[in-house]
């Protein structure tokens, strides 16, 4: 049994211009994903897909391998994550080797360390699920969530007006670090999210989306509360 770390980091992030090698704390942000990967031991490699030599160069120098470039179909803003891990691992049959299962872990990740990897992991494994992946808990009940109608508040699901918060069934959303995968189930039916997916939660502290800059500052924040609370200073 083969298992695969891919990291997609292509090389044109506009809102945050070279994103996924800005210096994160001090390290390069995609440096905290390959030593996660690396550090917790379920990779048979860890590869990062990039369209970029700088990053390639960097990626490798924090040890991961860039045995290909990625083609500029799966490169541009459009491509779906879909779309580059299905490039990667039928490049990667071509050269004859397989891959039973695999993890797309995102460039942009700091909060992802070994022990979640191998959590998310040991459910793949023992649940015999397509994919795992962390989700993060809505802090207020979704079903009553208002809208705008014509600059006017309007409940999104009437229905639930009256109900109290304890009573209604807790909602979460992807946390948009990593996706722990079975490969032929993947091929199969081009998903990540199937009718046999589940997850594991981490708290609103463990994840932070980072597509603005007031969003690295408040994943920086995070990071440095965390090592805070855990009493390893940063």
């Amino acid at each position: 049994m083969k298992t695969l770390c891919i990291i997609p980091a292509r090389g044109g992030s506009k809102r945050i211009p070279r994103k996924n090698i800005r210096p994160f704390l001090g390290s390069p942000i995609i440096a905290y994903s390959i030593r996660a990967a690396q550090e917790s031991g379920l990779f048979d490699e860890v590869m990062v897909s990039t369209d970029d030599a700088e990053i390639a160069r960097m990626a490798q120098l924090y040890g991961a391998s860039v045995p290909f470039a990625r083609s500029a179909e799966t490169a541009d803003d459009h491509a779906t994550t879909a779309a580059v891990l299905t490039e990667v691992l039928n490049t990667y049959a071509r050269h004859g080797h397989q891959f039973d299962r695999a993890c797309c872990l995102y460039a942009t990740a700091p909060f992802v360390t070994a022990d979640t990897l191998r959590e998310a992991f040991g459910k793949l494994e023992t649940g015999g699920f397509d994919t795992v992946f962390p989700v993060v808990r809505f802090s207020f009940p979704v079903q009553r969530a208002v809208i705008f109608q014509n600059d006017r508040l309007a409940w999104l699901d009437p229905e639930y007006a009256l109900t109290r918060s304890q009573d209604l069934s807790p909602a979460f959303h992807d946390a948009g670090q990593f996706y722990f995968f079975n490969v032929p189930s993947f091929l199969k039916t081009g998903q990540l999210l199937t009718s046999n997916t589940s997850g594991i939660e981490i708290s609103e502290l463990e994840a932070q989306d980072i597509d603005s800059l007031t969003d690295w500052q408040l994943a920086e924040l995070k990071i440095r509360l965390l090592h805070h609370n855990s009493g390893n200073g940063q």
